[in-house]
């Protein structure tokens, strides 16, 4: 299903923003599919999730 590139930048860091007393968002995407992914650190614990549009569907910018 997926080839194996040697790209080291194929995550791009789209946008980070500090919110206080939450925690720390930033907008992840993978180059080599498109799809978005919203991450986030709070206190110790870290997640991430693909990023939905307004009719709940998965984010994906074509390559």
């Amino acid at each position: 299903m997926f080839t194996k590139k040697n790209d080291n930048n194929r995550f791009l860091v789209k946008s980070t923003e500090n919110v206080p007393t939450l925690g720390k968002f930033s907008v992840v995407v993978d180059q080599q599919t498109g799809v978005h992914y919203l991450q986030s650190w709070v206190g110790a614990g870290s997640s991430i999730t693909p990023l939905l549009d307004d009719n709940g569907k998965v984010v994906i910018e074509k390559p």
